[in-house]
Protein backbone atom coordinates (compact mmCIF):
# COMPACT_ATOMS: atom_id res chain seq x y z
CA UNK A 1 0.00 0.00 0.00
CA UNK A 2 1.18 3.63 -1.04
CA UNK A 3 2.09 5.87 1.63
CA UNK A 4 -0.43 8.31 1.06
CA UNK A 5 -2.92 5.84 0.96
CA UNK A 6 -2.14 4.15 3.46
CA UNK A 7 -2.37 7.45 5.58
CA UNK A 8 -5.96 8.54 4.08
CA UNK A 9 -7.15 5.27 5.11
CA UNK A 10 -5.75 6.02 8.73
CA UNK A 11 -7.86 9.42 8.51
CA UNK A 12 -10.90 7.40 8.12
CA UNK A 13 -10.72 5.14 10.80
CA UNK A 14 -11.69 6.05 14.45
CA UNK A 15 -8.83 8.07 16.16
CA UNK A 16 -6.43 7.24 18.73
CA UNK A 17 -4.50 10.14 18.85
CA UNK A 18 -6.95 12.26 20.59
CA UNK A 19 -6.85 10.07 23.86
CA UNK A 20 -3.29 9.97 23.09
CA UNK A 21 -0.98 13.16 22.50
CA UNK A 22 2.25 11.89 21.09
CA UNK A 23 5.77 13.34 21.52
CA UNK A 24 7.51 14.40 18.44
CA UNK A 25 11.09 13.77 18.43
CA UNK A 26 12.50 17.15 16.26
CA UNK A 27 14.71 19.37 18.24
CA UNK A 28 14.54 22.43 15.75
CA UNK A 29 11.79 23.41 13.35
CA UNK A 30 12.21 26.50 10.97
CA UNK A 31 9.08 28.50 9.40
CA UNK A 32 9.08 29.52 6.30
CA UNK A 33 6.90 32.37 5.16
CA UNK A 34 7.54 31.92 1.30
CA UNK A 35 7.21 35.74 0.29
CA UNK A 36 10.72 36.03 2.00
CA UNK A 37 12.00 34.64 -1.29
CA UNK A 38 10.57 37.50 -3.11
CA UNK A 39 10.76 40.23 -0.59
CA UNK A 40 14.53 39.50 0.51
CA UNK A 41 17.76 40.02 -1.05
CA UNK A 42 19.69 36.39 -0.94
CA UNK A 43 22.68 34.63 -2.71
CA UNK A 44 19.27 32.99 -4.80
CA UNK A 45 17.21 35.99 -5.69
CA UNK A 46 18.24 39.37 -7.05
CA UNK A 47 16.06 42.22 -5.88
CA UNK A 48 13.16 42.63 -7.96
CA UNK A 49 13.31 39.16 -9.48
CA UNK A 50 9.91 36.84 -9.56
CA UNK A 51 9.45 33.55 -8.04
CA UNK A 52 11.44 30.49 -9.54
CA UNK A 53 10.69 27.33 -8.32
CA UNK A 54 14.30 26.63 -8.05
CA UNK A 55 14.29 29.33 -5.10
CA UNK A 56 11.79 27.37 -3.35
CA UNK A 57 14.49 24.78 -3.14
CA UNK A 58 17.21 26.91 -2.16
CA UNK A 59 15.57 27.79 1.05
CA UNK A 60 15.42 24.40 1.61
CA UNK A 61 18.35 23.68 0.89
CA UNK A 62 20.35 26.17 3.12
CA UNK A 63 18.99 24.31 6.38
CA UNK A 64 19.60 21.11 5.57
CA UNK A 65 21.22 19.41 8.48
CA UNK A 66 20.55 22.35 10.56
CA UNK A 67 16.77 21.79 11.52
CA UNK A 68 14.46 18.68 11.86
CA UNK A 69 11.46 19.55 10.00
CA UNK A 70 10.38 22.67 8.05
CA UNK A 71 7.29 24.78 7.76
CA UNK A 72 5.73 26.60 4.58
CA UNK A 73 3.39 28.87 5.20
CA UNK A 74 1.85 28.78 1.21
CA UNK A 75 0.85 32.37 0.98
CA UNK A 76 -1.20 34.32 3.62
CA UNK A 77 -3.89 31.03 4.29
CA UNK A 78 -6.53 32.61 2.41
CA UNK A 79 -5.85 31.85 -1.30
CA UNK A 80 -4.67 28.38 -2.27
CA UNK A 81 -0.82 28.24 -3.63
CA UNK A 82 -1.82 24.76 -4.88
CA UNK A 83 -4.12 23.33 -7.29
CA UNK A 84 -7.23 23.75 -5.49
CA UNK A 85 -10.78 22.41 -6.26
CA UNK A 86 -12.47 24.50 -3.81
CA UNK A 87 -11.13 27.66 -4.54
CA UNK A 88 -11.51 28.99 -8.11
CA UNK A 89 -7.96 30.69 -9.13
CA UNK A 90 -8.41 32.16 -12.75
CA UNK A 91 -11.71 33.45 -11.47
CA UNK A 92 -10.33 34.92 -8.33
CA UNK A 93 -7.49 36.61 -9.79
CA UNK A 94 -9.65 38.05 -13.72
CA UNK A 95 -12.17 39.67 -10.10
CA UNK A 96 -9.03 41.02 -8.75
CA UNK A 97 -7.73 42.46 -11.68
CA UNK A 98 -11.30 44.31 -12.29
CA UNK A 99 -11.55 45.18 -8.81
CA UNK A 100 -8.15 46.53 -8.25
CA UNK A 101 -6.25 46.34 -11.42
CA UNK A 102 -3.62 44.05 -10.00
CA UNK A 103 -2.50 40.89 -11.85
CA UNK A 104 -1.40 37.84 -10.12
CA UNK A 105 1.38 38.02 -7.64
CA UNK A 106 4.73 35.81 -9.14
CA UNK A 107 3.80 32.63 -6.39
CA UNK A 108 -0.42 33.14 -7.93
CA UNK A 109 1.23 33.11 -11.38
CA UNK A 110 3.11 29.98 -10.77
CA UNK A 111 0.23 28.12 -9.68
CA UNK A 112 -1.98 29.06 -12.45
CA UNK A 113 0.38 28.18 -15.07
CA UNK A 114 0.17 24.38 -13.53
CA UNK A 115 2.87 24.48 -10.62
CA UNK A 116 2.32 23.32 -7.10
CA UNK A 117 4.26 24.95 -4.97
CA UNK A 118 3.40 22.74 -2.21
CA UNK A 119 4.11 19.39 -3.67
CA UNK A 120 7.69 21.17 -4.60
CA UNK A 121 8.41 21.64 -1.03
CA UNK A 122 7.63 18.49 -0.06
CA UNK A 123 9.38 16.71 -2.53
CA UNK A 124 12.79 18.87 -1.67
CA UNK A 125 11.88 18.42 2.20
CA UNK A 126 11.86 14.75 1.47
CA UNK A 127 15.08 14.45 -0.80
CA UNK A 128 17.45 16.70 2.24
CA UNK A 129 16.08 15.13 5.38
CA UNK A 130 13.86 17.53 6.45
CA UNK A 131 9.91 16.56 7.77
CA UNK A 132 7.72 18.68 5.79
CA UNK A 133 4.81 20.43 7.56
CA UNK A 134 2.31 23.34 6.39
CA UNK A 135 1.83 26.31 8.44
CA UNK A 136 -1.63 27.87 7.30
CA UNK A 137 -2.32 31.00 8.60
CA UNK A 138 -5.93 31.08 10.18
CA UNK A 139 -6.95 35.09 10.30
CA UNK A 140 -4.21 36.95 8.20
CA UNK A 141 -4.62 40.65 7.98
CA UNK A 142 -2.02 41.61 5.38
CA UNK A 143 -3.30 44.36 2.83
CA UNK A 144 -7.29 43.99 3.90
CA UNK A 145 -7.24 47.55 4.64
CA UNK A 146 -7.72 48.44 0.81
CA UNK A 147 -10.61 45.88 0.15
CA UNK A 148 -12.26 49.00 -0.70
CA UNK A 149 -10.34 51.05 -2.71
CA UNK A 150 -10.77 54.42 -2.66
CA UNK A 151 -8.98 57.45 -4.71
CA UNK A 152 -5.09 57.57 -3.93
CA UNK A 153 -5.12 53.64 -2.44
CA UNK A 154 -1.90 51.61 -4.06
CA UNK A 155 -2.63 48.03 -3.49
CA UNK A 156 -0.16 46.31 -4.78
CA UNK A 157 -0.45 42.54 -6.39
CA UNK A 158 -0.27 40.79 -2.81
CA UNK A 159 -3.44 41.90 -2.18
CA UNK A 160 -4.78 39.05 -4.61
CA UNK A 161 -3.52 36.46 -1.38
CA UNK A 162 -5.49 38.51 1.01
CA UNK A 163 -8.89 39.45 -0.34
CA UNK A 164 -11.66 37.74 -1.95
CA UNK A 165 -14.85 38.46 -3.42
CA UNK A 166 -16.94 36.68 -0.25
CA UNK A 167 -14.61 38.58 2.00
CA UNK A 168 -15.13 41.85 0.25
CA UNK A 169 -19.11 41.19 0.36
CA UNK A 170 -19.65 40.44 3.59
CA UNK A 171 -18.26 43.22 6.04
CA UNK A 172 -20.31 42.14 8.09
CA UNK A 173 -18.54 38.93 9.20
CA UNK A 174 -15.26 40.88 10.14
CA UNK A 175 -14.26 42.04 13.44
CA UNK A 176 -14.97 45.82 13.37
CA UNK A 177 -16.23 46.79 9.88
CA UNK A 178 -15.02 49.97 8.88
CA UNK A 179 -11.76 50.07 10.92
CA UNK A 180 -8.70 49.82 9.16
CA UNK A 181 -6.88 48.03 12.10
CA UNK A 182 -5.68 44.62 10.89
CA UNK A 183 -6.97 42.59 14.22
CA UNK A 184 -10.02 44.49 13.73
CA UNK A 185 -10.20 43.53 9.43
CA UNK A 186 -9.86 40.11 10.39
CA UNK A 187 -12.71 37.48 9.92
CA UNK A 188 -14.99 37.08 13.16
CA UNK A 189 -14.62 32.91 13.92
CA UNK A 190 -18.12 32.73 15.70
CA UNK A 191 -19.72 32.80 12.53
CA UNK A 192 -19.62 29.10 10.83
CA UNK A 193 -19.31 30.12 7.42
CA UNK A 194 -15.86 31.68 8.40
CA UNK A 195 -14.11 28.68 10.15
CA UNK A 196 -16.07 26.26 7.06
CA UNK A 197 -13.82 28.21 4.85
CA UNK A 198 -11.13 27.54 6.44
CA UNK A 199 -11.68 23.96 6.70
CA UNK A 200 -11.95 23.30 3.39
CA UNK A 201 -8.92 23.78 2.36
CA UNK A 202 -7.37 22.10 5.30
CA UNK A 203 -9.30 19.49 4.05
CA UNK A 204 -7.77 19.46 0.86
CA UNK A 205 -4.06 19.98 2.04
CA UNK A 206 -4.51 16.62 3.90
CA UNK A 207 -6.74 14.83 1.16
CA UNK A 208 -4.22 16.10 -1.44
CA UNK A 209 -0.25 15.54 -0.21
CA UNK A 210 1.74 13.76 1.70
CA UNK A 211 2.35 15.86 4.49
CA UNK A 212 4.56 15.15 7.91
CA UNK A 213 1.98 17.19 9.38
CA UNK A 214 0.17 20.54 9.71
CA UNK A 215 0.31 23.64 11.80
CA UNK A 216 -2.30 26.15 12.85
CA UNK A 217 -0.79 29.10 12.95
CA UNK A 218 -3.14 31.71 15.02
CA UNK A 219 -1.08 34.41 15.59
CA UNK A 220 -1.22 36.38 12.25
CA UNK A 221 -3.55 37.80 13.11
CA UNK A 222 -4.05 37.68 16.93
CA UNK A 223 -8.21 38.26 17.06
CA UNK A 224 -11.13 36.13 16.56
CA UNK A 225 -14.13 36.82 18.35
CA UNK A 226 -16.02 40.12 19.25
CA UNK A 227 -16.04 41.31 22.58
CA UNK A 228 -19.28 39.90 23.27
CA UNK A 229 -18.53 36.21 22.69
CA UNK A 230 -17.75 35.08 25.95
CA UNK A 231 -14.55 33.13 26.87
CA UNK A 232 -16.86 29.58 27.16
CA UNK A 233 -17.62 30.09 23.64
CA UNK A 234 -14.64 30.65 22.22
CA UNK A 235 -13.10 27.74 23.74
CA UNK A 236 -15.90 25.45 23.13
CA UNK A 237 -15.31 26.69 18.82
CA UNK A 238 -12.00 26.27 18.56
CA UNK A 239 -11.73 23.10 20.67
CA UNK A 240 -14.30 21.56 17.97
CA UNK A 241 -12.51 23.05 15.11
CA UNK A 242 -9.13 21.22 16.58
CA UNK A 243 -11.56 18.20 16.61
CA UNK A 244 -12.25 18.67 12.98
CA UNK A 245 -8.79 19.35 12.01
CA UNK A 246 -7.51 16.10 13.53
CA UNK A 247 -9.97 13.64 12.70
CA UNK A 248 -9.16 15.07 8.66
CA UNK A 249 -5.75 14.74 9.57
CA UNK A 250 -5.36 11.25 10.86
CA UNK A 251 -3.78 9.43 13.94
CA UNK A 252 -0.46 8.99 12.45
CA UNK A 253 0.08 12.62 11.11
CA UNK A 254 1.79 15.69 13.14
CA UNK A 255 -0.74 18.10 14.34
CA UNK A 256 1.03 21.99 15.62
CA UNK A 257 -0.38 24.70 16.19
CA UNK A 258 1.41 28.07 16.75
CA UNK A 259 0.00 30.36 19.90
CA UNK A 260 0.54 32.93 22.04
CA UNK A 261 3.37 32.41 25.00
CA UNK A 262 1.48 34.77 27.14
CA UNK A 263 -1.53 33.39 29.53
CA UNK A 264 -3.98 36.29 28.79
CA UNK A 265 -3.91 35.76 24.82
CA UNK A 266 -4.62 32.37 25.15
CA UNK A 267 -7.93 33.17 26.87
CA UNK A 268 -8.41 35.71 24.32
CA UNK A 269 -8.52 33.32 21.71
CA UNK A 270 -10.29 30.95 23.33
CA UNK A 271 -7.54 28.35 23.46
CA UNK A 272 -7.84 26.50 25.89
CA UNK A 273 -4.72 24.26 25.65
CA UNK A 274 -5.45 21.35 28.07
CA UNK A 275 -8.71 20.78 25.94
CA UNK A 276 -6.54 21.20 22.37
CA UNK A 277 -4.44 18.32 23.84
CA UNK A 278 -7.30 16.38 23.97
CA UNK A 279 -8.63 17.05 21.10
CA UNK A 280 -5.65 15.90 19.52
CA UNK A 281 -3.16 18.67 19.49
CA UNK A 282 0.65 16.94 19.61
CA UNK A 283 3.13 20.00 18.97
CA UNK A 284 2.27 23.38 21.20
CA UNK A 285 4.87 26.43 19.50
CA UNK A 286 4.60 29.22 22.22
CA UNK A 287 5.60 31.86 20.26
CA UNK A 288 5.61 36.18 21.23
CA UNK A 289 4.30 37.12 17.63
CA UNK A 290 7.16 38.66 15.93
CA UNK A 291 10.04 38.76 18.62
CA UNK A 292 12.50 36.29 20.17
CA UNK A 293 11.77 37.46 23.93
CA UNK A 294 12.82 35.93 27.03
CA UNK A 295 9.66 37.40 29.35
CA UNK A 296 6.77 34.66 28.84
CA UNK A 297 4.80 31.89 30.54
CA UNK A 298 6.12 28.79 29.09
CA UNK A 299 7.11 27.32 32.61
CA UNK A 300 2.98 27.82 33.13
CA UNK A 301 2.11 26.70 29.54
CA UNK A 302 4.41 23.72 30.13
CA UNK A 303 2.06 22.46 32.78
CA UNK A 304 -1.23 22.51 30.67
CA UNK A 305 0.42 20.93 27.36
CA UNK A 306 1.73 17.62 29.19
CA UNK A 307 2.37 14.93 26.86
CA UNK A 308 2.84 17.15 23.97
CA UNK A 309 6.07 18.22 22.61
CA UNK A 310 6.32 21.93 23.07
CA UNK A 311 8.14 24.73 21.29
CA UNK A 312 9.49 28.03 21.60
CA UNK A 313 9.65 30.50 18.93
CA UNK A 314 12.87 32.75 18.23
CA UNK A 315 12.65 35.28 15.71
CA UNK A 316 15.32 37.90 13.64
CA UNK A 317 14.38 40.62 15.76
CA UNK A 318 13.80 41.54 19.58
CA UNK A 319 12.64 45.35 18.84
CA UNK A 320 10.90 46.54 16.53
CA UNK A 321 11.28 50.84 15.96
CA UNK A 322 8.92 53.18 14.43
CA UNK A 323 8.07 53.11 10.63
CA UNK A 324 10.38 55.53 8.88
CA UNK A 325 7.68 55.81 6.18
CA UNK A 326 4.52 54.32 4.59
CA UNK A 327 3.98 51.14 4.46
CA UNK A 328 4.70 47.04 4.67
CA UNK A 329 8.64 46.69 5.36
CA UNK A 330 9.53 49.50 6.97
CA UNK A 331 10.84 49.49 10.19
CA UNK A 332 14.32 49.59 11.57
CA UNK A 333 14.91 46.69 13.92
CA UNK A 334 17.42 45.92 16.87
CA UNK A 335 18.05 42.44 15.37
CA UNK A 336 18.40 39.43 17.75
CA UNK A 337 22.27 38.41 18.21
CA UNK A 338 23.85 35.09 18.25
CA UNK A 339 24.07 35.06 22.19
CA UNK A 340 20.51 36.74 22.13
CA UNK A 341 19.10 33.59 20.77
CA UNK A 342 20.82 31.15 22.47
CA UNK A 343 20.56 32.72 25.80
CA UNK A 344 16.66 32.63 25.20
CA UNK A 345 16.73 29.11 23.99
CA UNK A 346 18.90 28.33 27.01
CA UNK A 347 15.80 29.88 29.08
CA UNK A 348 13.58 28.26 27.34
CA UNK A 349 14.97 24.80 27.68
CA UNK A 350 15.30 25.60 31.49
CA UNK A 351 11.12 26.15 31.43
CA UNK A 352 10.07 22.91 29.90
CA UNK A 353 10.65 23.38 26.24
CA UNK A 354 11.70 19.70 24.13
CA UNK A 355 12.70 22.07 21.52
CA UNK A 356 12.73 25.68 19.40
CA UNK A 357 11.44 26.67 16.38
CA UNK A 358 12.72 29.88 14.19
CA UNK A 359 10.54 32.30 12.40
CA UNK A 360 11.16 34.42 10.19
CA UNK A 361 14.80 34.39 10.12
CA UNK A 362 15.26 34.82 6.73
CA UNK A 363 14.68 38.68 7.20
CA UNK A 364 17.95 39.25 8.87
CA UNK A 365 18.20 40.03 4.81
CA UNK A 366 17.89 43.05 3.07
CA UNK A 367 14.07 44.10 2.41
CA UNK A 368 11.51 46.68 2.84
CA UNK A 369 11.75 50.23 1.89
CA UNK A 370 13.04 53.43 3.45
CA UNK A 371 16.37 54.91 4.96
CA UNK A 372 17.83 53.96 8.20
CA UNK A 373 16.82 51.16 9.27
CA UNK A 374 20.26 49.48 9.84
CA UNK A 375 22.41 47.34 8.16
CA UNK A 376 21.06 43.91 6.84
CA UNK A 377 23.06 40.71 6.20
CA UNK A 378 23.13 36.79 5.56
CA UNK A 379 20.77 35.29 8.74
CA UNK A 380 23.39 33.61 11.59
CA UNK A 381 22.93 30.25 10.14
CA UNK A 382 25.31 28.67 12.18
CA UNK A 383 23.78 30.07 15.55
CA UNK A 384 21.61 27.33 14.80
CA UNK A 385 23.66 24.52 15.64
CA UNK A 386 23.56 24.51 19.64
CA UNK A 387 20.08 25.05 19.71
CA UNK A 388 19.74 21.18 19.15
CA UNK A 389 21.99 20.68 22.34
CA UNK A 390 20.93 22.62 26.12
CA UNK A 391 23.63 21.53 27.64
CA UNK A 392 25.82 23.33 25.13
CA UNK A 393 23.53 26.14 25.16
CA UNK A 394 24.40 26.34 29.51
CA UNK A 395 27.54 26.90 28.43
CA UNK A 396 27.46 29.24 26.34
CA UNK A 397 28.05 33.27 27.11
CA UNK A 398 24.73 34.96 28.03
CA UNK A 399 22.77 37.61 27.26
CA UNK A 400 19.64 38.45 29.31
CA UNK A 401 17.16 41.81 27.66
CA UNK A 402 14.07 43.27 28.74
CA UNK A 403 12.74 44.78 25.14
CA UNK A 404 9.34 46.38 23.72
CA UNK A 405 8.52 43.22 21.67
CA UNK A 406 5.07 42.41 21.62
CA UNK A 407 1.69 43.46 23.84
CA UNK A 408 -0.03 40.61 23.61
CA UNK A 409 -4.13 40.54 23.89
CA UNK A 410 -4.96 41.01 27.26
CA UNK A 411 -1.91 41.74 28.65
CA UNK A 412 -0.53 44.42 30.85
CA UNK A 413 1.37 47.35 29.43
CA UNK A 414 4.99 45.70 28.49
CA UNK A 415 8.17 46.19 31.04
CA UNK A 416 9.53 48.78 28.40
CA UNK A 417 9.70 51.82 27.65
CA UNK A 418 9.44 52.65 31.18
CA UNK A 419 9.09 56.50 32.34
CA UNK A 420 11.47 57.12 35.69
CA UNK A 421 10.00 59.83 37.69
CA UNK A 422 12.33 61.36 40.23
CA UNK A 423 13.17 59.25 43.57
CA UNK A 424 10.90 56.81 42.74
CA UNK A 425 12.28 53.23 42.52
CA UNK A 426 11.37 51.80 39.00
CA UNK A 427 11.35 47.81 39.21
CA UNK A 428 12.58 45.38 36.10
CA UNK A 429 12.53 41.85 36.65
CA UNK A 430 14.81 39.11 34.92
CA UNK A 431 13.86 35.26 34.62
CA UNK A 432 17.50 33.87 35.25
CA UNK A 433 18.84 30.23 34.37
CA UNK A 434 22.07 28.77 35.58
CA UNK A 435 23.58 32.68 36.21
CA UNK A 436 26.99 32.48 36.42
CA UNK A 437 30.42 34.51 37.54
CA UNK A 438 29.86 38.52 38.17
CA UNK A 439 27.22 40.30 35.51
CA UNK A 440 27.08 43.71 34.27
CA UNK A 441 23.55 45.12 33.95
CA UNK A 442 22.86 48.34 32.09
CA UNK A 443 19.81 50.60 31.02
CA UNK A 444 19.19 52.61 27.35
CA UNK A 445 17.46 55.82 27.77
CA UNK A 446 15.38 57.75 25.26
CA UNK A 447 17.90 60.64 25.92
CA UNK A 448 21.53 61.91 27.20
CA UNK A 449 21.66 60.71 30.89
CA UNK A 450 24.76 63.26 31.10
CA UNK A 451 24.69 65.12 34.29
CA UNK A 452 21.74 62.98 35.81
CA UNK A 453 22.35 60.77 38.61
CA UNK A 454 21.15 57.14 39.30
CA UNK A 455 21.54 54.42 41.95
CA UNK A 456 20.71 50.68 41.36
CA UNK A 457 20.20 47.82 43.43
CA UNK A 458 20.05 44.10 42.62
CA UNK A 459 17.59 41.77 44.69
CA UNK A 460 17.44 44.46 47.29
CA UNK A 461 21.30 45.05 47.42
CA UNK A 462 23.19 48.07 45.99
CA UNK A 463 25.56 47.83 42.81
CA UNK A 464 28.76 49.71 42.10
CA UNK A 465 28.31 52.04 38.89
CA UNK A 466 30.63 51.15 35.90
CA UNK A 467 32.21 53.52 33.13
CA UNK A 468 32.13 50.37 30.76
CA UNK A 469 28.48 50.50 28.62
CA UNK A 470 30.23 49.17 25.95
CA UNK A 471 28.46 45.87 24.00
CA UNK A 472 28.90 42.84 25.41
CA UNK A 473 29.16 40.87 22.82
CA UNK A 474 29.95 41.97 18.81
CA UNK A 475 26.80 43.19 17.05
CA UNK A 476 26.81 42.16 13.23
CA UNK A 477 23.61 44.34 12.41
CA UNK A 478 23.61 47.40 14.37
CA UNK A 479 20.25 49.22 14.38
CA UNK A 480 18.57 51.35 16.93
CA UNK A 481 21.53 51.12 19.03
CA UNK A 482 22.42 53.44 22.24
CA UNK A 483 25.02 56.55 22.16
CA UNK A 484 27.38 55.96 25.03
CA UNK A 485 25.54 58.88 26.98
CA UNK A 486 22.45 57.36 26.86
CA UNK A 487 23.53 54.10 28.90
CA UNK A 488 24.20 53.77 32.53
CA UNK A 489 25.65 50.59 33.83
CA UNK A 490 25.94 48.69 36.90
CA UNK A 491 28.52 45.46 38.29
CA UNK A 492 26.69 42.58 39.73
CA UNK A 493 28.59 40.27 41.96
CA UNK A 494 28.18 36.18 41.42
CA UNK A 495 27.13 35.94 44.88
CA UNK A 496 23.75 38.59 44.46
CA UNK A 497 22.20 35.94 41.34
CA UNK A 498 19.90 33.24 41.49
CA UNK A 499 17.75 30.99 39.47
CA UNK A 500 14.85 32.34 38.50
CA UNK A 501 13.24 35.57 39.27
CA UNK A 502 15.74 38.57 39.77
CA UNK A 503 14.85 41.90 39.99
CA UNK A 504 16.82 45.03 39.39
CA UNK A 505 15.85 48.62 40.94
CA UNK A 506 16.89 51.87 39.66
CA UNK A 507 16.16 55.07 41.27
CA UNK A 508 16.88 58.47 39.20
CA UNK A 509 17.96 61.87 41.05
CA UNK A 510 17.28 63.91 38.09
CA UNK A 511 14.21 66.38 37.07
CA UNK A 512 14.41 65.71 33.75
CA UNK A 513 11.66 63.07 32.26
CA UNK A 514 13.64 60.34 30.94
CA UNK A 515 12.17 56.79 29.82
CA UNK A 516 14.57 53.39 29.71
CA UNK A 517 13.84 51.87 26.57
CA UNK A 518 15.55 48.58 26.86
CA UNK A 519 17.65 46.72 29.75
CA UNK A 520 20.29 44.17 29.52
CA UNK A 521 21.95 41.53 31.55
CA UNK A 522 25.57 39.86 30.40
CA UNK A 523 27.66 36.81 31.13
CA UNK A 524 30.90 36.39 29.64
CA UNK A 525 32.12 32.84 28.46
CA UNK A 526 31.56 29.82 31.38
CA UNK A 527 34.40 27.73 31.32
CA UNK A 528 34.91 24.05 32.21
Amino acid sequence: MKRRHFIHTLAAAPLLAAETPRQASFRVIYSNDLTNITSCVSPFHAAGAPFRPEMLDATVDEVTGLVDAHFLQPGLGVVPLWPSKVFDLKEHFAWIKQRYGQKPDSFSQFVLNGGDIVQRFIDRCRSKGQAAFISLRMNDAHHKEFVDPKPGDKPGSSIGMSVTRWYAEHPEHRIKPGSLRGADLVLNWAIPEVRAQKLALLRELCGNYDLDGLELDFLRFYSYFRNETPLEQRRTIMTSFFKEVRQMLGAKRWLCARVPCYLPALDELGLDLKGLVAAGLDIVNASAHYFTTQQHDLAAIRKQTEGTSLYFELCHTIWKGDKVQAGYDVFPFRRATREQLHTSAHLAYARGADGISLFNFAYYRQHGQGEGRGLFGEPPFEAIKALHDPTVLANEPQHWFIANGWRAPGMKPLPVPRKIELNKPSKFTFDLAAPRGDARVRIQADKSLAGSEWSATFNGEPLNATQDVSEPFAVPYPSMMAKPEELRAWIIPAKLLREGRNSLEVIMKSEEPVSVLFVDLAFKRISG
